[in-house]
């Protein structure tokens, strides 16, 4: 049976992992965090990764935890509305779209039992500290548990993927900033949203909130326009006091949402960058999902590549022995990457035409 480790477990892993133990490989996932991570914003699952939910059997449960939303308002830095939709929403599109908006941590939830309930094994609090490719497979090494050798290593942990450094080099060689940091937090509904999206632009900073959680809470997703801010990713305390320094002396609800920032145990924030690489893969090692081939958040695709991808790339490794599966991979996902990647990567943050996006989406065939 062919062994394959996976590290990260947030959704192109557990992906992985679901659809290889259908293909009847022997899957372990290892995530540095001590359980699933809680938070974050909201994903968006499109096109053509709406059919990998099906065929993946997740669809129906999936649209079961979409959220809920009316509609929207854009408000300038004042709070003074500008205009307002029951049709659209910024995070997510049409309403009336197929298109299917689910909480982050609902979406790993629903990956992470489906896989545990499938046999793939789950190792929490670790992280892979080397990598020696051998006669016998990859032996891999890890901050706490003993070393194992096995047939594949799938590097499926994120934009500042440690696989990645430990096969490929160091981040500055994959990464392209995009001229933007965000920062996302829940909080308590200071603004009693109901099932109704805010955003607000101001100059050089802005963002978006909306409800969760039968309105009982909120997301905060503000940003900022800079450069790249050297070891800012490293450093939570510097980012919350950055993104101060960003909103000082603006009004509406802004200090109080900073405030929530402050405080929130799921506080994350980061660049708004995209990974792009000559190769996904070397040797018995390949990468998944950002850690390969992020879009950034701003393309509103990156989920819908990371479950394409955790398909096309178990398919492939049931079709073939490992090299040729993994050329098969990357023939098939570039195109799919370069149009959805295009999406962001002239004008940052700028809204793309409806015709560009519905032909990223569907931009692969199964």
């Amino acid at each position: 049976m062919t062994t394959v480790l996976i590290s990260g477990a947030s959704v192109a892993g557990p992906a992985l992992a679901l659809n290889l133990r259908a293909r009847g490989f022997d899957v372990t996932v290892v995530e540095r965090a001590p359980g699933l991570r809680p938070g974050g914003q909201a994903l968006d699952v499109r096109g053509v990764a709406l059919d990998v939910a099906d065929r993946m059997g997740l669809l129906g449960e999936l649209r079961g935890m979409r959220t809920r939303m009316r509609g929207m308002s854009m408000l300038d830095a004042d709070g003074v509305e500008l205009m307002r939709s029951e049709e659209y929403a910024a995070s997510s599109g049409r309403l009336d779209s197929p298109d299917v908006e689910v909480l982050r941590e609902d979406l790993t939830g629903l990956l992470h039992r489906h896989a545990a309930a499938a046999g793939v094994t789950h190792v929490f609090g670790d992280t892979v500290t080397a990598l020696q490719e051998t006669d016998a497979g990859v032996r891999v090494e890890f901050q706490h548990a003993a070393p194992r050798t096995v047939d594949l290593v799938v590097g499926a942990d994120g934009l500042r993927s440690a696989t990645r450094r430990l096969v490929f080099g160091p981040d500055d060689a994959f990464l392209h900033h995009l001229g933007i940091y965000v920062a996302v937090w829940t909080m308590e509904n200071i603004l009693k949203l109901t099932d109704w999206q805010v955003w607000i632009q101001a100059p050089g900073v802005g963002g978006g909130i909306y409800p969760a959680r039968d309105n009982t809470e909120i997301r905060v997703n503000l940003g900022f326009e800079s450069g790249p801010i050297d070891g800012l990713h490293r450093d939570r305390a510097a980012q919350r006091a950055e993104l101060a320094a960003r909103f000082a002396g603006l009004g509406w609800e802004f200090p109080r949402l900073i405030e929530g920032a402050r405080t929130a145990p799921d506080f994350y924030c980061d660049a708004m960058a995209q990974v792009r690489m000559n190769s996904w893969s070397r040797g018995r090692v390949t990468l998944l999902g950002d850690a390969a081939f992020c879009p950034s958040p701003l393309s509103g695709q990156g989920t819908s590549l990371a479950l394409a991808g955790a398909w096309v790339l178990a398919e492939e490794l049931s079709r073939s022995a490992v090299p040729d599966a993994l050329a098969a991979y990357e023939t098939r996902m570039r195109p799919f990457v370069r149009l959805n990647q295009e999406l962001v990567r002239n004008e940052p943050g700028s809204p793309e035409s409806a015709a560009a996006i519905e032909e990223a989406k569907f931009a692969l065939t199964l």
